[in-house]
Formats: structure tokens, C-alpha cells, sequence
């Protein structure tokens, strides 16, 4: 079965803002019928102004969501169907200044027409939350780490602390009320003579967490960019339980649970040990041996690469959903590594001028793309 190739859709102005460009080459690029995951493909424009899309499988704009923050920096769908969203505060860049590209400050959940049904503010929040089954929230935040720490921590470019200090993340459980019932704090549970900071990355941050999901068995799973580490810590006694590093990951985004017990995992990529080359991979890693028992590159492997952002989300006929965060793209490919379906995301913008160098200018980045079936959305 060949690919259809399809020529961008027309974007319907009224759902765009003045920011955007139509570029060529964006939309639908690719799909084929037969072979496709029939659904609904959920993502969130990171240089938008807090516009979620959701699509059909030919790329299709079918319902949006314009919420009052801008993407902190992406949402996902509940059960119910409602949206839950990571959105930024303007004042959530101010204490940390490196952090203005990567902080929220808030996290929700809207109904389909937008009606914010629950909210919460946190100055420290960045990057990820999610609605745990007892129906809390767990929000990943930063703190800064005890001064006596600071020179023990190995790594990094000398002298770029942050006025002398060093941040790290800590995860808060919070209640549907707002009240933080359980906290859990990096800083006591790695170790700065082995937990070393990627030797091309400034100090000022030990981790950079950028996922937090919870597994099957109520423990949690966190990403640690800046340390190139995947942990599952123990929910009861927070202890580091499970542990892949950086003879394996280099600088990945979003592991998470498989319904057959493994992890899959978007490896970036970006100063991967042993080799010159950056490429990206997505890889599905057996827990108890930590082998990879899948691996999706392209061939040659330079070909498919996003040094930041991105995910994988495995699909119910066993194809892969991958999320090329830098570049926008979104492409689902089978076991055997055939590209079935293919989108770009035709909104483009640009960041603040105060943006680190990596976000300036005009680009269509997503943070993390997710596809439903209808039945997943019980209002559509």
C-alpha cells in the first residue's frame, strides 16, 4: 500500500490569529487509509496564545479550545473528555529568569466549550501535570537546592549557577480544593557524584524534569532532561526504585506505561554518549531487564531529530504516534517502522524577544500530540 500524498488543507481563518503563516508543506502531508489508526489527534501550537486543536484523520480542524493562558506548554484529554491544560502565567517567569521559556504557573480543566471547571496556580509550576485516579493532580515544580549542596553537584558548564544556586524539581500532590497533601524533593533522592548534569548544559538547574505520569501501580515515573535519567519512585516510601540513565537516554522526554507493563520512551537525542551523530529514537524499554524491545529511527537516522520537546504515544492497533516537537510534526508508524500518516502543524509564531536563543523567531513547535478514538470523547 503506497502513501497518499495530500497538498496542505486550507486553514480556515477564522480559527487563526494574525501571528500565523501559512507555510508550505504543513497540514496533512501524508496517510494511508488501510493502515492508519482511525481517531482524533489532539495538540497544542507552543507559540500560540492558548489555542488547542483538535483534528479528524485527514487533518481537519474539528473542535477548538481557546483558553485565557498561554501553553504551559500543552493539554490532553480525561476520561470524561473534558481538557486538562498546563498553561503559563506572565508572573510565573519572574523569580527564575532562565526559566521563561519553560515555566506554566497554572494548571486546569475545561469543558469542551472552554468553561475553566477546576484551576490551580503554582509560581514553581513547569512543564508537566497530571490527574492522578483518585482524582488529585500531581504538578511538577522547581525549588532551589540547599547551598551546601551546590558544589557537590557534579557536571554542567563551571559558573553558570544561578547567583550561586542550583534548582531542582519536586512534585506536589494537590487536592481539588488546592491544598498540597504529599510533596516529594529531587534533591534527597539523587546523588550529585553519579546524577551528573550533561556536561554541555549551564548549572543553574540539577534536573529539568519535564514528565510526570503515574503507573499502574500508583507508583510515579519523572523525566529528567538535564541529567539524561528516567526514575519511578516508590509512592509510599520515596524511594528511587527504577532507574535508566545516560548510558542509554540522552536528554528524553515522556516515558510512560504500556498496557503490557513496558515503558516507551522519546529519546532525543542531543549529545548522545558513544556517538557524534544526534538523532532521535522512540523506544520501548522491558522493566525488569531495562532492554529495548522496540526502536523506531529513521533511516539514516539524522533524518528524524528533535533536540527538544516531543513524545510517543502507542496506539491501540500497536502503531506509534510520535510527536517531532521541534519542527511540528506529528507521524504514526507501524511495528515495522512504516510511516502511515504524516501532519505538520501549519500555526506558526514566534516567542518572546527575551527567549532563550533556541525559541527565537517564527516556528510551529508542539510539546506533545495525543490521538482518541471517538469513544474516548464521549461529547464529539
Amino acid at each position: 500500500m503506497t502513501l497518499a500524498f495530500n497538498p496542505p488543507p486550507a486553514i480556515r481563518t477564522s480559527l487563526v490569529d494574525q501571528n500565523t503563516i501559512r507555510r508550505r508543506g504543513t497540514g496533512l502531508r501524508a496517510i494511508d487509509h488501510m493502515k492508519t489508526f482511525l481517531g482524533y489527534t489532539l495538540f497544542t501550537p507552543l507559540t500560540g496564545q492558548g489555542e488547542v486543536y483538535l483534528t479528524d484523520i485527514k487533518g481537519r480542524i474539528v473542535h477548538e479550545w481557546k483558553l485565557p493562558y498561554a501553553p504551559g506548554p500543552y493539554g490532553y484529554l480525561l476520561p470524561n473528555g473534558n481538557l486538562f491544560y498546563n498553561g503559563k502565567v506572565p508572573e510565573a517567569q519572574s523569580r527564575c529568569p532562565m526559566w521563561s521559556l519553560f515555566k506554566g504557573g497554572v494548571v486546569l480543566e475545561a469543558d469542551r466549550h472552554g468553561n475553566i471547571i477546576w484551576e490551580y496556580h503554582h509560581h514553581d509550576h513547569h512543564h508537566d501535570a497530571c490527574r492522578l485516579r483518585n482524582g488529585n493532580t500531581l504538578i511538577l515544580c522547581i525549588e532551589k537546592i540547599p547551598r551546601s549542596l551546590v558544589a557537590q553537584v557534579k557536571g554542567g558548564i563551571p559558573g553558570t549557577e544561578a547567583e550561586g544556586d542550583i534548582y531542582a524539581d519536586v512534585i506536589h500532590e494537590v487536592t481539588p480544593g488546592g491544598e498540597i497533601i504529599w510533596s516529594w524533593h529531587a534533591y534527597e533522592h539523587l546523588d550529585p557524584e553519579t546524577d551528573v548534569i550533561n556536561y554541555q548544559d549551564p548549572r543553574h538547574e540539577w534536573t529539568h524534569g519535564n514528565s510526570v505520569r503515574e503507573l499502574a501501580d500508583g507508583n510515579i515515573i519523572l523525566s529528567f532532561r538535564n541529567i539524561s535519567t528516567v526514575v519511578i519512585v516508590d509512592r509510599t516510601t520515596g524511594n528511587i526504585i527504577w532507574k535508566l540513565g545516560r548510558e542509554v537516554l540522552a536528554q528524553q522526554h515522556f516515558p510512560h506505561e504500556l498496557p503490557n507493563g513496558n515503558l516507551l520512551i522519546f529519546d532525543n537525542g542531543a549529545h548522545r554518549q558513544y556517538t557524534a551523530l544526534n538523532y532521535s529514537r522512540v523506544i520501548e524499554v522491558n522493566r525488569q531487564t531495562q532492554a529495548i524491545v522496540w526502536e523506531y529511527t529513521d533511516n539514516p537516522p539524522q533524518n528524524f531529530f528533535s533536540p527538544y520537546i516531543s513524545g510517543a504515544q502507542r496506539l491501540a492497533n500497536g502503531n506509534t504516534l510520535i510527536t517531532e516537537g521541534s519542527f511540528g510534526r506529528l507521524f504514526e508508524v507501524t511495528s515495522d517502522g512504516e510511516v502511515v500518516w504524516e501532519y505538520v502543524n501549519p500555526h506558526f509564531g514566534g516567542r518572546s524577544p527575551d527567549s532563550a536563543p533556541v525559541a527565537r523567531g517564527e516556528q510551529n513547535s508542539v510539546f506533545r500530540a495525543f490521538r482518541y478514538t471517538r469513544e474516548e470523547i464521549p461529547w464529539l
